[in-house]
């Protein structure tokens, strides 16, 4: 039994006295009268069954896991059971092979990682030590063993050579037993245990439960007073909404039964508080039915230099800036806390993964400004070569999306030829004409800033916080990105037909908007060009970038999440007052044939920081500006809107707010042309509309030489186009005067 998507309760299989069953039943507990209701999946299901584990994911996807067929043969195989948006529920076979067979297992999911634990094999055995403790990683659609959770203390490596004789995961051979995670900790408690041969034995209900963490780090392994055992350093509950503090090895043992009340009264104080909050919006939400009030602003009672921003009740704060007596204000908020991966640091599991304060970033403000392009040559004629090849857009994926396992190709040749592509863009510009020019959207929704051919940062995007794949979550959340797929980066072949065919292949789910460098005249400039002319033959190559630029031209422009969230590539500029404007916008559409509105939506950046209010000229060029915080705050009230979401800019954290947090600028390429050395982020926008930020930081610089690299030669033409248009620096840092090249300066 598990609940899915905090709402339907679902039961499956077991038995009923005589045989094991496979039927799925529902509650959906946010609908009354309540009633069970019995469920009729699509797609292939799992066998009839017993003893097996239901673990629900936090974006809604169950995993059934294991259990006993009607021969009593434990099984090995695992289901996800996924509620379309349509209302349809489906089967799907989890990808991997399970290390090994077993029933009466525990099961939960740490984030995207399925941790199953112990389990029996029949006939008083248990699941061996080396597979007591095995891990789903359902984003990256692999099984891992023991590897992937435990460290030894010796090595700091993950073992599986020790893990015979390692006394924790000798207590996670068991079966009959609970599990439950609480933040990065796993804890394990009670059931039965017994060796080969042997009846098992209950274990005592009064003994301190196992627990491990997830995280990888070097840590130790230390006994516990009454057989407790902590896999891993021990973490202390959060304090004030700060990091987590480490507790030394040297105290873990002295200090476990201390740090576990600790952490059972923090739980308790945590739920207390939530339920408070809970009654006290309740409580507000009633009080202005009864007055009949339509809005509430928590600046009526501040003094009256403050009242133009008391006006605007729907100011997007962060969830921990809240005074005790003050409720949050319906709607969109941005989570408190930023998720950030930081450079790799080895190790199975990748990057250690932090949670930082939204208060902690330091370079906010921070935003590389531009300068004006050269105009763009004629290009040569088009060259009309038409040719269908099935299935492309699978190839496509099968060959690029590989969050984990991507490496830039030896060879710079594209493994697509022009008659391929043409297929490519053939199918997706048949699906863009038919959107509209604003999107409609519904939450739950990632965003993705500029990519500029940074193919390697969205593999670690992917990898980290989840992909567009059956393995991954495209069926419960959807894909947004915001323009600029190419030019700068190395490349820009693999990221913009990698999302073409992502859009091919699930045209509900993933979303494309146009950048200022989709256009002809830009990406003729920034690379673009060059790349397909490099990687493709000249004749090819141009005809390949004459196709993409026609493509580009139906690109949507903006999109709408729940009517309450824009999301453009720039901004709203002098010009943009009402999201009408953008709608009635006619594609296909270039950039020459554009209107003020068009450049003001692809080119237009927020003023420096909130205090420079108004229209002011942009560094970019004549005839762009800059807008003030005054103008998102007019542009939300004219559109009841609560957000804007834009990209454009490179700024250092990979997001920044403005206008009171009304704005946000967000960035996905980290290092940007090699020395912004900027952070790159998402943001994944909830059901509940809640914004999290989560963060990648760029990669240390690859220790390589000539002879061992061999596109080394071939990847020059980049660093020299890159040399030749170098980007401003960021706020505060002096411009080098070799880097002084005028109206070539990064766009």
């Amino acid at each position: 039994m598990a609940l899915v998507g905090q709402r339907f309760l679902l039961t499956i299989g077991g038995n009923d006295g005589k045989r094991p069953l496979a039927d799925v039943w529902a509650l959906d507990t946010a609908a009354k009268p309540y009633e069970w209701r019995k469920l009729e999946p699509e797609g292939e299901g799992p066998p009839p069954c017993m003893y097996a584990t239901a673990s629900a994911r936090s974006d809604g996807l169950l995993l059934l896991c294991g259990g006993r067929d009607a021969n009593s043969v434990p099984l090995s195989s695992a289901y996800g059971l996924a509620k379309h948006r349509d209302g349809r529920w489906e089967w799907a076979i989890a990808p991997g092979v399970s290390p090994s067979s077993r029933y009466q297992h525990a099961a939960v999911f740490v984030n995207a990682r399925l941790h199953v634990s112990g389990g029996a094999l029949g006939g008083g055995r248990m699941v061996e030590d080396s597979s007591s403790v095995a891990v789903l990683d359902t984003a990256a659609g692999v099984w891992c063993d023991t590897k992937s959770v435990v460290t030894t203390p010796r090595t700091g490596r993950y073992s599986a050579d020790a893990a015979g004789g390692d006394a924790a995961v000798e207590l996670t051979r068991r079966c009959r037993h609970a599990a439950a995670a609480v933040n990065d900790l796993i804890f394990i408690y009670g059931g039965l245990r017994g060796a080969a041969g042997a009846a098992a034995t209950n274990l005592q209900a009064g003994r301190a439960p196992v627990r491990y963490e997830e995280r990888t780090r070097q840590t130790s392994t230390e006994s516990g007073p009454d057989g407790a055992v902590v896999l891993g350093t021990p973490v202390a509950p959060p304090v004030n909404g700060d990091m987590y503090t480490d507790i030394s090895p040297e105290n873990a043992v002295l200090q476990g039964q201390r740090r576990l009340s600790k952490g059972v009264d923090y739980l308790v104080e945590a739920s207390a508080a939530e339920a408070e909050a809970i009654s006290a919006t309740l409580a507000a939400v009633k009080a202005r039915q009864v007055n009949g009030e339509t809005e509430h602003s928590p600046d009526k009672e501040q003094s009256a230099d403050s009242t133009s921003s008391s006006k605007h009740s729907s100011l997007i704060k962060p969830d921990g800036v809240l005074s005790n007596n003050m409720t949050a204000p319906p709607g969109v908020r941005l989570h408190h806390r930023a998720v950030v991966v930081a450079a790799e640091t080895g190790g199975a599991l990748g990057g250690m993964v932090r949670q930082l304060s939204i208060d902690q970033f330091e370079n906010e403000g921070r935003r590389v400004s531009y300068g004006t392009p050269e105009n763009a040559t004629a290009a040569r004629k088009l060259l009309d070569r038409q040719m269908s090849i099935n299935s492309v857009p699978k190839k496509v994926i099968a060959s690029l999306l590989k969050p984990r396992g991507w490496k830039p190709p030896v060879r710079r040749q594209f493994f697509l030829d022009c008659n391929e592509i043409a297929d490519l863009c053939d199918s997706a510009e048949r699906i863009f004409s038919s959107e509209p020019s604003v999107l409609r959207l519904k939450a739950p929704v990632k965003i993705f800033g500029d990519l500029h051919g940074q193919f390697g940062d969205l593999m670690r995007l992917f990898d980290e916080y989840g992909a567009p794949s059956t393995a991954g979550d495209i069926a419960y959340i959807d894909y947004l990105f915001l323009g600029d797929y190419v030019d700068r980066g190395q490349h820009s072949l693999e990221t913009i037909t990698l999302l073409l065919a992502l859009k091919v292949e699930y045209p509900q789910n993933v979303h494309l908007i146009r950048g200022n460098h989709e256009a002809a005249d830009i990406n003729a400039l920034f690379g673009f060009r060059i790349e397909c002319i490099e990687r493709m033959g000249e004749r090819d190559g141009i005809w390949t970038w004459h196709r993409m630029n026609r493509l580009f031209n139906w690109l949507p422009l903006a999109a709408l999440i729940e009517k309450k969230i824009i999301c453009m590539h720039g901004g709203i500029g002098r010009s943009i007052n009402h999201v009408e404007q953008i709608e009635n916008l006619q594609r296909p559409i270039t950039m020459e044939a554009g209107s003020v509105v068009l450049m003001d939506l692809l080119w237009s950046d927020p003023t420096e920081n909130d205090s420079v209010e108004g229209l002011r000229p942009n560094a970019r060029g004549p005839g762009l500006v800059t807008f003030g915080p005054d103008r998102v705050m007019e542009f939300c009230n004219n559109n009841d809107l609560q957000l804007i979401v834009r990209a454009h800019e490179c700024v250092m954290d990979g997001f920044e707010r403005f206008a009171q947090g009304h704005l946000i600028t967000l960035f996905s390429a980290t290092n940007y042309c090699g020395t912004a050395n900027n952070a790159g982020a998402i943001l994944v926008l909830g059901r509940d509309l809640v914004v999290v930020p989560k963060l990648i930081h760029p990669l240390p610089p690859a220790i390589t030489s000539p002879e061992a690299s061999p596109d080394h030669i071939e990847d020059t033409w980049m660093q020299e186009l890159n040399a030749n248009r170098p980007p401003t620096p960021t706020r505060g840092r002096p411009q080098a005067v070799a880097n002084d090249r005028g109206s070539l300066a990064w766009m």
